[in-house]
């Protein structure tokens, strides 16, 4: 098959003939001994308008397919959009999920993929006036979202490891199963800051700290991206979402917010800097406004500080609907052409969707409303990524290779070595873990303990349950089927699927009660969506109530543990059985009671599918915890904002209790201890060119090997505008054997001292500052001052 589409795409680039379609071949755009721009300048002198729009239109692509036959092959939908709208790129072609109504009998497993999407592209090549192959973008966050892939913890667990290192092989690997399969693009990752946990994408983000937030943009981008987009294992980036997103007021998806320039600049906008340099080929813009300007209408953000300032050379695409939404939603445009013209004015170069640009588009360009300069510069913009991949020369994929290398052997065994690098101990009183794997009985309890979907997160695809490892089955593995009773007791929300009793009854027979509880964003078939393909909360009194509390549109209103799962713990607590709490979630939720009264309690926000194997490799201690939070816990919804690195004064007390977050960013404990001693801080250069000089020693003090995240912060004593009371700068997660000491080194720079002045300008001022060195944003064992000349 493979050498059918080869020789197919080699007759077609390289003959010197017309073929059937009326192609002609051996043209400049063809000849890849040229330089690109030069390809890219002869191939839009041959478009017509249309054609130029529809290079600019990606379509929703499960559609395009057709695998009722014996060999999946392309759709009569996808003959239609090629026939009319001159289409160039399809979005989540391999999808499957209840909102696309793909399953594990209808879907496309690897081989049938890569089937599809060498049909697909054969048919567009030769059954167009150009010939030009399309891009098919995928969702690709935590592993890519089709049949088959191998699934990580979602992104909120992969900052948790602080291990970009690691999170790069991770996304090396979606990559190339993604590639492997057909598609050119994975969406990811999400750069947004996390500073508001009602939001309901909280989970698909790397926390609260720009600093973080960038190394594991950094990781993500090089792993996707790798050297050579020629390779056929490397895709490109698309960085979500342009800009602000993750702090909707209200924590409302989607909505608008008032943030200063200055803070863009200082907070919201570095990962998306970081990432950019470091080569992202995309990104998108975001449904929010910020000081009422939509996103996806703001010149400001993508020629001014995107193209202008960041020198970026990729395209710009609309996430799903936003064009058609400066007219629906935000009101800002009084028609289809001017919402098209806001657009591609702004920087957007493609449509996601299809409806935004389209007719509208080709409407405004006639009207004289958008010139051609204009569009082709947009279109030079999508096409460059075509021919930098190697597109016009190589657009088929073996599906032989497919089927051996997606999901092998190698992936599931770095998920599990993810999600056990993610997960976090938060408390250890007593130091009831790890767990005796001589123990009698373990009780394993709750909604979360035996749920394959409640333990992936959002933007995954149907799974074969043998494809997951549970928490049960990870500790049935450990210790045998016979020492393991699990009883599930409750329901994430429903209030009226309980069975305490029995949970009770097995918590006292038990040496140990593991209970598992959290969160879901387990979509299932009777969840109605957006159009946006957002899940849409019902407040429908005869609607069944799933354990979905979290995920895209499901955002809260408190952080409370929902349904009857506090009940659930405080009846398996008051048994006098020791308790360990394992949470499995997708964001922060209130732990006070949990905290006052559960010996120990271990985060794992959603997992993956090797989850079950990791966390009970953590209970037993076959492998020691050092996860950190990358996000703040609160005490309570009356604290929000609340996050590590906010501006000064120190903030005071409320009446009702302290201002200080439940759990602080950073936090992690270890089974081992460490202990940190000679902190020297040497500096050179001054102001204009600072360079500062920081080594200390970390000595492992306990009984056991273990990782330390040694984490690096500065603080500006006295600077002329506002600064934060600390700001992560460095950090660095290492093995260090029992008795053995490590020296840690770094160097800070200009851009780890600056601020932007009064005038809007970066800048690093004369002046004094504080290092602080510790296991944590609160935990500092280590200080000390320098100046600045």
């Amino acid at each position: 098959m493979i050498l059918k589409y080869t020789f197919i795409g080699l007759v077609f680039l390289i003959g010197l003939f017309t073929n059937a379609a009326g192609q002609q071949t051996g043209l400049p755009y063809q000849d890849k001994t040229l330089d690109t721009d030069t390809r890219i300048n002869d191939l839009i002198g041959r478009m017509t308008l249309e054609e130029k729009v529809g290079q600019l239109s990606t379509l929703l692509g499960w559609e395009m397919y057709d695998n009722s036959g014996d060999l999946a092959t392309y759709s009569e939908v996808l003959e239609k959009a090629v026939r009319e709208r001159h289409i160039g790129s399809l979005w989540a072609t391999l999808r499957a999920d209840p909102w696309t109504q793909k399953t594990l009998a209808n879907g496309l497993d690897p081989e049938q993929a890569a089937h599809a999407t060498n049909a697909i592209q054969e048919f567009v090549i030769n059954h167009t006036r150009l010939g030009i192959p399309l891009i098919l973008a995928e969702e690709a966050p935590h592993g890519h979202m089709a049949i088959g892939a191998t699934v990580f913890p979602t992104s909120i667990g992969q900052s948790s490891t602080w291990n970009p290192e690691l999170i790069r092989e991770m996304a090396k690997v979606i990559a190339k199963e993604t590639r492997l399969q057909g598609g050119h693009i994975g969406y990811g990752p999400v750069l947004d800051l996390a500073r508001e946990p009602r939001w309901s994408r909280v989970e698909e983000t790397y926390g609260e700290d720009p600093y973080l937030n960038s190394r594991m943009g950094i990781a993500m981008v090089t792993g996707f991206q790798g050297s050579d987009l020629m390779s056929g294992e490397n895709v490109a980036s698309t960085l979500k979402h342009f800009a602000a997103y993750g702090v909707p007021e209200g924590g409302h998806n989607g909505f608008g917010l008032s943030v200063g320039l200055r803070e863009l600049h200082q907070s919201y906008f570095p990962p998306f800097r970081a990432a950019i340099l470091a080569g992202a080929k995309s990104i998108m813009t975001s449904y929010n406004s910020i000081d009422g300007i939509p996103s996806t209408a703001n010149p400001y953000l993508f020629r001014k500080v995107l193209r202008e300032d960041w020198g970026f050379k990729g395209f710009v695409v609309s996430d799903l609907g936003s064009i058609s939404g400066l007219r629906g939603s935000h009101r800002v445009a009084g028609s289809g052409e001017e919402a098209a013209s806001l657009a591609i004015r702004a920087g957007v170069d493609a449509d996601l969707g299809g409806n935004g640009f389209d007719r509208n588009l080709i409407a405004a360009v006639k009207k004289g409303w958008v010139g051609s300069a204009m569009l082709d510069e947009a279109v030079a913009n999508v096409l460059r990524l075509k021919f930098e991949m190697g597109l016009f020369e190589n657009p088929f994929v073996d599906p032989e290779k497919a089927k051996r290398e997606v999901r092998k052997p190698e992936h599931v065994q770095l998920a599990r070595q993810v999600a056990q690098a993610s997960i976090t101990l938060l408390k250890n009183e007593g130091n009831l873990l790890p767990l005796n794997k001589d123990i009698r009985k373990v009780a394993v309890i709750g909604p979360n303990a035996h749920n394959i979907y409640n333990q992936l997160g959002d933007y995954t695809a149907p799974q074969p349950e043998s494809n997951v490892v549970t928490v049960l089955e990870g500790l049935q593995q450990k210790l045998g089927v016979d020492r393991v009773e699990y009883v599930k007791g409750v329901a994430i929300r429903d209030t009226t699927e309980q069975d305490i009793e029995a949970a009770v009854a097995a918590a006292r027979a038990a040496e140990v009660a593991v209970v598992v509880l959290g969160g879901s964003s387990a979509r299932d078939f009777s969840i109605q969506h957006e159009d946006t393909g957002a899940a849409r909360v019902s407040q429908s009194e005869n609607e069944i109530v799933s354990d979905m509390e979290s995920g895209e549109g499901y955002d809260r209103m408190s952080l409370d543990l929902m349904g009857h799962q506090l009940k659930l713990l405080q009846a398996i607590q008051a048994t006098g059985t020791p308790v360990v709490l394992v949470l499995i979630k997708g964001r922060p939720l209130l732990l006070n009671w949990p905290a006052g009264h559960i010996p120990s309690i271990l985060e794992a926000w959603y997992p993956g599918q090797e989850g079950g194997n990791a966390i009970a490799d953590v209970l037993f201690g076959d492998y020691n915890p050092a996860g950190r939070l990358p996000v703040s816990v609160p005490l309570s919804v009356g604290q929000l904002p609340v996050y590590y690195n906010y501006k000064v004064p120190s903030k005071h007390d409320y009446v009702e209790a302290s201002a200080e977050p439940l759990y602080a960013f950073g936090h992690g404990l270890s089974y081992t201890t460490f202990d940190y001693q000679d902190l020297q801080v040497e500096v050179k250069g001054n102001a204009q060119d600072p360079a500062v000089s920081v080594q200390f020693t970390v000595t492992n003090s306990g009984q056991m090997e273990g990782d330390e995240v040694v984490q690096l912060y500065i603080r500006d004593l006295v600077s002329s505008t506002v600064s934060p009371v600390k700001q992560l700068v460095r950090f660095e997660r290492a093995s260090i054997p029992v008795g053995e000491s490590k020296i840690f080194s770094f160097i800070l720079g200009k851009e780890d001292l600056q601020l932007m002045d009064m005038e809007m300008n970066w800048v690093v001022e004369p002046g004094d500052f504080e290092l602080m060195v510790g296991a944590s944003s609160r935990d500092i064992r280590l200080k000390e001052k320098f100046e600045l000349r």
